[in-house]
């Protein structure tokens, strides 16, 4: 929740000179644990996520003893460079509230540390250093630090993300991820749309750019703002300016959410593992989708059962026996298995044998599966993507490293390294070029292990019941 700043922590800023507008009282006052800030340029971001850390380093610094300290917290970017603007007004304000001799650490941010001492020649009470996602990754696996921002969060990867959030888990630290909006598919964009309502310990906010009155005095309708509206589309308008997610037209999966269908999976050595198939051919990516039902409890303790993708398998250029091999190297390959292969492809005979052939000649496992119509089968992930009203759980998560269908979803950059390698190839509907939905089929591409999964769903459980006749036998008297 949103709570009114206290005098104490309303006088570290008048001695700052920082003067909160109304947009920033909101993030600063939140007691959040996880926070995302869009915002628009200029909007005030950068400063928001300094006084933030400023903030809770002086709440936690009254709460800790002496062993704690000192408080850590990280800057991380996909580069250096992205934590500059943080860095410089987190030090900027700690020289003018406890003076140069207080305060050491480096002018550059590659890397970069600032540390806060009790006195001059004291113990550091306070220390944050940068971070690379990309230049030095292996750095975010080591301490567990107090809270983290990440700077421009939409170019860090989901794998980043996945790890931040591991990190501040052993000391029950806050992540904090402001940034501009871009194209509005990712994970990032989702996770906003995710954490509007403010559930649990997640919110999600937004800053737009006429909120900096030091920019925009006149608000909203500063001429300024106002020839930046008339002069660009309506999309750049919200997403860089108002700091709104713009819906992507087309997406067939809206009901994908990377905050609860992300999960940490492994295999469990004594469960059933599931085998889901989209044979590729030529460019079209080969997808093995790995999964296992297991049991699992919802907050108030009530069982239910979940699909957990833990693994995938997900190439160009390879052939049957070589992603069978690939599957006999891994170690759930131990497991009972059942294979279940899409039907449009298995039974088909691209050479002197069919897929299904090679598998059972090679493996001994018959490849099942029939064939499931378009809508149906999306109806069958809707179902499983959907949080169950009693739980509050999806049934079906993936593991993080199944980065293949995670960018069907539109949450993760395309994986497969070529000309197409991190970008958003997300499974859509056909669009005209003002970006409406056209047609009822969706497009026929970006949707491999949607497909081994859709497949495998009915294979286990049947088809949704929608109220037709679509799958009930009509007799006629």
């Amino acid at each position: 929740m949103t709570a009114p700043l206290s005098a104490a922590v309303a006088s570290l800023y008048s001695q700052i000179g920082f003067v909160p507008h109304d947009g920033q009282i909101q993030i600063l006052g939140s007691d959040k644990r996880f926070m995302v800030v869009t915002g628009g340029e200029q909007g005030g971001k950068s400063m928001t996520a300094a006084m933030l850390l400023i903030k809770r380093w002086y709440e936690q610094y009254g709460e800790v003893g002496e062993k704690d300290l000192p408080l850590l917290y990280w800057l991380v970017g996909a580069d250096y460079d992205k934590t500059t603007e943080e860095f410089r007004y987190i030090k900027d304000a700690l020289v003018t509230l406890f003076g140069e001799s207080r305060v050491k650490g480096t002018e550059k941010v590659d890397p970069g540390y600032i540390e806060l001492r009790e006195t001059p020649r004291g113990k550091a009470v306070l220390r944050v250093e940068t971070k690379s996602s990309g230049k030095d990754p292996r750095g975010l696996a080591k301490t567990a630090p107090n809270g983290i921002i990440a700077c421009e969060p939409g170019q860090l990867g989901l794998v980043t993300y996945e790890r931040l959030q591991g990190r501040v888990g052993p000391n029950r630290g806050w992540l904090l991820l402001p940034g501009t909006l871009e194209g509005s598919l990712g994970w990032f964009p989702m996770l906003a749309d995710a954490w509007a309502s403010g559930v649990d310990d997640k919110q999600s906010f937004e800053l737009p750019s006429w909120d900096n009155l030091d920019k925009y005095p006149g608000g909203r309708n500063d001429p300024e703002i106002l020839r930046i509206e008339r002069e660009n589309s309506d999309e750049y308008f919200m997403e860089r300016i108002a700091g709104k997610r713009v819906p992507p037209a087309g997406l067939v999966f809206y009901e994908f959410r990377p905050d609860i269908h992300i999960q940490e999976h492994s295999w469990i050595p004594d469960d059933t593992v599931y085998i889901w198939e989209d044979p590729g051919y030529g460019s079209s990516p080969h997808a093995i989708e790995v999964a296992q039902e297991v049991t699992d409890y919802a907050p108030d303790g009530t069982p239910f059962r979940q699909i957990r993708v833990f693994e995938e398998i997900y190439v160009q250029g390879l052939i049957t026996t070589e992603i069978i091999d690939i599957c006999k190297a891994r170690p759930w390959w131990r497991s009972e298995r059942v294979l279940v292969s899409d039907p449009h492809y298995k039974d088909q005979h691209h050479s002197n044998t069919s897929v299904a052939e090679i598998w059972m000649a090679e493996t001994g496992l018959v490849a099942g599966g029939e064939r499931v119509r378009i809508h149906d089968g999306n109806e069958r992930l809707k179902s499983f993507l959907k949080p169950d009203p009693v739980t509050g759980c999806p049934r079906i998560t993936f593991s993080i490293k199944c980065q293949g269908i995670l960018s069907e979803f539109g949450a993760a950059g395309f994986p497969i390294k070529g000309p197409y390698l991190g970008q958003t190839l997300a499974y859509r509907w056909k669009t005209d070029r003002e970006g409406n939905v056209v047609g009822t089929v969706p497009e026929d591409k970006y949707n491999h292990g949607v497909s081994a999964v859709k497949n495998g769903l009915v294979a286990m459980f049947g088809y949704t019941m929608r109220g037709d006749n679509s799958h009930f036998k009509v007799v006629r008297w």
